[in-house]
Parts: C-alpha cells; sequence; structure tokens
C-alpha cells in the first residue's frame, strides 16, 4: 500500500510541476511575443511609412543633365530611402499598359513629365519633416509639382500611435496578471509541502533556511519555462519572417531584439518565481498548526 501510495503521491508531485512550467511558459511566451513587437513596433510603422511614395514632377523644359544633377543630389539627401527617375517616355508606356491603348498616338504628343519616385525614411514620414522636404525642394525653380497622399501619412501615423499605446497598457495589463497567474501556481504547489514546512519549522529551522530550497527549485522551474518560451517565441520569429517578408522582421542580421527579449524572460522568469516563492512559503510558515488543514 505504502509503495503504491508514493506511487501516486510522485504522478501528483510531477503533476503539479508540468502544471507550473506550463502556465509559467505560456505567461512568459505571450510577455516575450508582445514585448518582441513593441521593440520592432519602430520598424515595422517604418516600413509601412516608407512604402508611402512620393512623386515630384519636372517642367517640361528640364533638361537631361539638370535631372542627372538633381538626382545625384537627391541620393546624398540623409531622409532619402530610395529614388528612381521615370522619363516621360517610360511613364507614358506604364500609362499605356494600364489603360490598353495609345493615347500618345491619340493625341499627337505626350502630356506627361520627366519624374522621379522618391520613398522617404520611415523617421521622416511625419507632416513637420514631409513640409520641410517640401520646402527645400520647392527652391529648385525646375520642379513643377511635387505629389504625395497626405491622407494615407495621416492614417498611417495615427494608426501607429495607436498600436504603441494600446501595445504598451496590454504589456504592462499582461506582466500583473503573470505574476498573479504564477503566484497561484508556485502557492499550489507550496501547499502541498505545508507539513514538512511546519515540521522543519517545529524542530528549529529557521525561515530563511527553509524558504532558501523551495526559491531555488521554483527559480529552476522558472528557468525551464523561460528556456521553452524563448524557444517558442525563436520559432514564431522566424515563421513570422518566412511568411510576412514585408514585415522586414529578419531576425538573422537583425538579431538584437531577439536576444534582448530572451534575456528579459529568462530575468523575469527568475524574478517572479522567486518574489512568489518567498511570499508563498512566507504565508505558510506564519500559519498556526491547527491552520495547516
Amino acid at each position: 500500500m505504502a509503495s503504491s501510495y508514493e506511487k501516486y503521491q510522485k504522478r501528483r508531485l510531477i503533476s503539479s510541476y508540468f502544471s507550473v512550467i506550463l502556465s509559467i511558459f505560456l505567461v512568459l511566451f505571450l510577455l516575450g511575443t508582445l514585448s518582441l513587437f513593441v521593440i520592432n513596433s519602430k520598424k515595422i510603422s517604418n516600413n509601412f511609412r516608407e512604402n508611402i511614395p512620393m512623386t515630384i514632377f519636372f517642367d517640361k523644359k528640364t533638361n537631361k543633365a539638370d535631372l542627372d544633377k538633381f538626382g545625384a543630389n537627391l541620393a546624398k539627401q540623409e531622409y532619402i530611402k530610395e529614388a528612381k527617375f521615370v522619363s516621360k517616355e517610360d511613364a507614358a508606356k506604364e500609362h499605356q499598359e494600364t489603360l490598353g491603348e495609345d493615347f500618345v498616338e491619340y493625341l499627337g504628343f505626350n502630356p506627361l513629365q520627366d519624374s522621379y519616385d522618391i520613398h522617404l525614411k520611415g523617421e521622416y514620414v511625419v507632416n513637420d519633416s514631409i513640409d520641410t522636404i517640401l520646402k527645400e525642394l520647392n527652391t529648385n525653380t525646375a520642379i513643377s509639382d511635387i505629389k504625395y497622399d497626405k491622407q494615407l501619412v495621416d492614417l498611417v501615423n495615427e494608426n501607429v500611435d495607436k498600436i504603441t499605446k494600446w501595445s504598451l497598457i496590454i504589456a504592462a495589463f499582461m506582466t500583473v496578471i503573470s505574476m498573479l497567474l504564477i503566484n497561484s501556481s508556485l502557492r499550489l504547489l507550496i501547499f502541498s509541502s505545508r507539513f514538512t514546512i511546519k515540521t522543519m519549522q517545529m524542530v528549529g529551522a529557521t525561515k530563511r533556511f527553509i524558504r532558501r530550497p523551495f526559491i531555488i527549485h521554483s527559480i529552476k522551474l522558472g528557468v525551464i519555462s523561460s528556456i521553452l518560451a524563448i524557444i517558442a517565441i525563436t520559432a514564431l520569429t522566424f515563421y513570422a519572417d518566412s511568411k510576412l517578408p514585408d514585415l522586414n522582421i529578419n531576425p538573422k542580421e537583425d538579431y538584437m531584439p531577439l536576444v534582448l527579449v530572451s534575456v528579459g524572460i529568462i530575468i523575469l522568469g527568475i524574478i517572479i518565481t522567486s518574489i512568489s516563492t518567498f511570499f508563498a512559503t512566507q504565508r505558510f510558515l506564519n500559519l498556526k498548526s491547527d491552520e495547516l488543514y
């Protein structure tokens, strides 16, 4: 009977360890994923901003030398992500393919203008920076017009600000919830050892001596859960990069966000489990013998 009971207790203990590791893993995985998104949010938002084109049209009298000189000067500007010259002949061909008819032959002349299609760096796609860039470009008398989608710029910036704000709020909320969940799981695990704790206390063991093995054991569970969470987040990051390359996460080249989140997960796993175990053991240490049942 004793052997059967011991096996039952062992299975029960293993089940408790598994549930604690699983709960800590899930919490750290969700927190880590959200943290990785917050860290990469600037890169992701810049990627969306950099896809918004700006077209600079030139006066028809502008010669090739002036256009080339403008292009060379444009490439030196710090706010330029990409610049491409589109001649009026190339623009006409693109329009012909879109419309399905030769409008140049119909009109008898090409009404289009030479232009540069440029993409600004993400941090410059805000109204203040764009206004400064437009003032600088408009000093060139060869430029006849500059077109960009202002409404789209406003919409992207507004949504980026909202997403960033709500991500931080959710991250703070998740942190509080994670501490409560992990604390609850560890308390249930320590509850099964409440009689052992009280027995050690009755034979003269100090509270620090009693707490130490429980804290060390919970830290080990936290580290195991952290490693599992890091593996899952790494796999998710590489999967997201393969399926959504436009997000420009690219963990192979820019691995620092993943490293920072991994280190943060391990530290958070150790801190939360040790603090939760400290207070959980303290609770049972302060109980009277008749309150253990």
